[in-house]
């Protein structure tokens, strides 16, 4: 007799959890059925328990761990980095083609062709969870079979002694990718930005996390003349953390770099619900485009009044 599979998707946000659509494709390999299910189907329906031979959840965000412990209690076996367990997939699991249609998903892929980020950041878990070297771990045909849109959800793949060989993969598939995670442009090249020029990039964004960091403009400067970015193009996003190890000042700085060189700034605040009154101010007048670009600096912005800084 078949098996009865339950998957929780504790997170239960607007992106798709992996593990959850491989371990659905694993099931129904073996001819088990699969439903998707919301933590609250267990939580408050105990009766529905007893209906699984197997049931498991995935828990991504450090605030639903909660919610993982208590579906742990009754019996679910529980992983991912917001359960606070190292939990992983056996191979067989972890290199299987994703179940799509757990998701009801029909033209996107999902998934990583490399693992692991040199970086050390220390408001990141990659190093930790992932290692500290970034090395290839899938081909795209692991988990692409021809949809027109692909989610590459790679930490940093330029950090990867294989990105050209998969930057190839990607240009190749002639599908719309989106780099979730965006790209070191610290680790730009000549040579990778021409490959990348081939690929069908939904988006492209990349990172100025430290204000100290003089390889990041200059990588910015040498993308800018090799993508042709213009002074007032800013379709290119380049993300700035706030709040963390820089002062309104070296945010200011970055700021009007970017958008003298023809990038989008977009605000990312570190502990945004203790940080300064300005500091929200500053996310609010950046992050909104057109009061952004309709708005020469940070004190006019602040001098219309319509919020007060303290």
């Amino acid at each position: 007799m078949k098996g009865q599979v339950g998957l929780v998707d504790i997170d239960s946000h607007n992106f798709p959890n992996l593990v959850l659509m491989k371990l659905s494709a694993w099931h129904k390999s073996q001819g088990d059925s699969v439903e998707l299910l919301k933590p609250n189907d267990l939580l408050k329906g105990a009766n529905l328990f007893g209906g699984y031979d197997y049931l498991y959840g995935a828990c991504v965000f450090n605030w639903n761990r909660q919610i993982a412990d208590k579906l742990s209690e009754i019996g679910v076996q529980v992983g991912g980095t917001g359960s606070g367990n190292d939990k992983t997939l056996p191979h067989e699991i972890e290199h299987i083609m994703p179940d799509y249609s757990l998701y009801g998903i029909t033209d996107t892929a999902y998934g990583f062709l490399t693992r692991g980020c040199p970086r050390r950041c220390p408001f990141c878990i990659v190093g930790n969870k992932e290692g500290l070297v970034s090395r290839k771990v899938a081909d795209l045909s692991e988990f692409w079979n021809g949809q027109k849109n692909i989610v590459l959800c790679d930490p940093n793949i330029l950090a990867s002694h294989d990105h050209m060989e998969l930057l190839y993969q990607l240009a190749d598939s002639k599908a719309v990718v989106d780099f979730n995670q965006g790209l070191d442009a610290r680790l730009l090249t000549k040579e990778n930005i021409t490959v990348l020029k081939q690929i069908k990039i939904k988006r492209i964004h990349f990172a100025w996390d430290n204000p100290k960091d003089s390889t990041v403009p200059k990588a910015l400067e040498m993308f800018a003349e090799e993508w042709g970015i213009k002074p007032k193009h800013h379709a290119v996003v380049v993300y700035v953390l706030t709040n963390y190890w820089s002062d309104i000042d070296e945010d200011l700085k970055r700021i009007y770099w970017l958008r003298e060189h023809g990038y989008s700034p977009y605000i990312m605040v570190y502990d945004k619900e203790h940080a300064p009154k300005t500091i929200k101010k500053l996310q609010r007048w950046v992050n909104n485009r057109f009061v952004f670009y309709s708005t020469n600096t940070f004190d006019e912005y602040v001098k219309k009044g319509v919020v007060s800084v303290e």
